[in-house]
């Protein structure tokens, strides 16, 4: 199964599924006094359905719960432009890790306490580990976790217990079926200690809902509202700096940014849509990455995939490059609204460890005259056919790239469906399109591009191989890089094969990279966006 921490974009980029801290990126407000206490008011457009760590990954979720989420290692201060390190959180230190890499041994440490006054043991992290293989709960996380020794057993129904995980008081030992160089990584992204006697229920976990994080959540009633509170009893490095959270999560989206705008709330997570028209007028009130709105670029691509197993592009790299010169990536950007994405032509967002930007497509307009010469003679059937969504953004953008096929000679029929039908038909082997609409987010390890590239990955379940692209020679360089220990070396390997596969292979259009547009009450202090809002980290002016 592909483990990997690949998320399929909705009518913009999906919100990761990160849980664990990220105490960096655009600040606000620092060097002043800090007011403590106070409630702090986010209201939401759908978009959340559990409180359980072990089946949060819709897209209000994780930016929700985060402060209510504490693992074993978290990413530090400034992580994302920095580099990919982790650093312990309710571990002691870095794991103990075997030789041949494939045991992970932790200490717990003796401070951490949950928010009902429960110390943290190893038995927590079992209990975690349990419940995200445990059939009844159905949980979308086994798939970063699948190397964990007995993890297909239990989730097969052959045991209760998984075989890869022990505890025997502090110390807590997991076990991997290969080496894995991103596992701390994985950790760090995607694990939150939970109470020993947290059952498994395909309903999912109920408030109150301890935690040792610096909140917990206090109150959930679903499709209304979610209460977060302080943990008293937290002595870690994050802030805690309000007494509580209240999150509305049924609202209007078409109103939710005006709440904000009004005072009535203090922070909106909506469809990018309902706030692209608003943009620019907030910017010329406040700013941008000044005081209220604030404009980070968010790590994840912007994408049409190039279907290689079908007639029109396999075997034909000429006709796979010439329509990416063909294509006005500024168009397709524009088309998302003000402030919402960056052009680009590569598959790795610049602020990725290991981006090497190489500028091999143009970036402001089409190049027609190099296009049409690569096309010449390549155009087989002169048909393409596109698979998209139904949103206004995506209908536009297919508009232009008809009219960009056209200029070469290829006459695009497009087709449009709803989020999770594209997806299955794109993630089904035979299914009959040609050009993909495809985003991702959440990329904070450039190994995503084994997912989206490796040929070994096709066919099984969770693959994001959507261009079919199956070279042999990829699939080498891709598992070489994937073997590399997390660090300079392996960030380089992945900004070289980026540059390889974007020029030399084109399976895919990349044409931007999105941006997370954050807006904040007048009365928001300690704003640190990275790249949304960390709520642990805000205060009250």
């Amino acid at each position: 199964m592909n483990r990997r921490r690949v998320l399929a974009g909705a009518a913009a980029t999906a919100t990761g599924v990160l849980l664990a801290a990220s105490r960096g990126g655009a600040r606000a407000g620092e060097g002043r006094a800090v007011k403590e206490g106070g409630t702090f008011r986010v209201v939401t457009a759908g978009g959340f359905f559990t409180i359980d760590p072990a089946l949060v990954g819709a897209p209000a979720e994780p930016p929700v719960l985060r402060p209510a989420c504490a693992g074993l290692l978290a990413f530090p201060d400034k992580a994302l432009p920095a580099g990919l390190r982790v650093e312990p959180e309710l571990a002691e230190t870095q794991p103990v890790v075997s030789k041949d890499g494939k045991t992970y041994t932790f200490r717990i440490r003796k401070d951490a306490r949950f928010s009902d006054g429960t110390p943290v043991t190893a038995r927590n992290f079992v209990r975690a580990f349990e419940r995200i293989f445990d059939p009844s709960m159905n949980s979308s996380a086994e798939a970063f976790f699948d190397i964990i020794v007995g993890g297909r057993e239990m989730l097969d129904g052959k045991t209760k217990t998984l075989a890869g995980v022990s505890a025997a008081g502090r110390t807590f030992t997991v076990k991997l079926t290969r080496r894995v160089a991103d596992f701390p990584i994985l950790l760090a992204g995607g694990l939150c200690a939970v109470p020993v006697n947290l059952k498994a229920s395909p309903g999912g976990a109920t408030a109150p809902l301890p935690s040792p994080a610096p909140y917990y959540v206090s109150e959930y009633v679903p499709d209304e509202r979610v209460v977060l509170e302080r943990n008293r009893y937290y002595k870690g490095p994050r802030p805690q700096h309000v007494d509580r959270f209240t999150v509305d999560i049924g609202a209007d989206p078409a109103t939710i940014f005006n709440q904000v705008l009004s005072g009535e709330n203090d922070y909106a997570l909506g469809p990018p849509q309902y706030f692209a028209p608003l943009a620019r007028d907030v910017a010329r009130r406040y700013g941008v990455n000044k005081s209220q709105f604030f404009v980070v670029p968010h790590p994840g691509v912007r994408s049409f995939m190039l279907n290689t197993s079908r007639p029109l592009f396999k075997e034909n790299v000429k006709l796979r490059q010439a329509i990416n010169f063909a294509i006005d990536r500024r168009a397709l950007t524009r088309e998302l609204g003000a402030y919402a994405g960056t052009v680009s032509d590569q598959f790795m967002p610049p602020n990725m460890p290991g981006y090497r930007d190489a500028r091999i497509y143009p970036l402001d307009g089409p190049d027609l005259r190099k296009a049409r010469a690569l096309a010449s003679g390549r155009k087989r059937s002169g048909r393409a056919v596109l698979y998209t969504l139904s949103f206004p953004a995506d209908r536009a953008q297919a508009q232009i790239l008809r009219r960009d096929l056209a200029a070469i000679g290829i006459a695009l029929e497009i087709k449009e469906f709803p989020l999770p039908v594209l997806f299955d038909k794109l993630s089904t082997p035979g299914e009959p399109f040609d050009i993909g609409r495809v985003s991702w987010g959440g990329l904070f390890d450039p190994g995503f591009l084994a997912d989206l590239f490796n040929g070994r990955y096709i066919g099984q379940p969770g693959s994001s191989n959507w261009s079919y692209f199956n070279s042999a020679k990829y699939n080498r360089l891709l598992d070489r890089a994937l073997s590399l220990p997390v660090g300079p070396a392996r960030s380089a390997a992945f900004g070289e094969l980026d540059v390889q596969i974007s020029r030399d292979a084109a399976p895919a259009i990349a044409y931007g990279v999105p941006n997370q547009l954050t807006l904040v009450s007048r009365r928001t202090g300690c704003v640190v966006v990275n790249p949304d809002l960390d709520l642990t980290a805000v205060c009250l002016k």
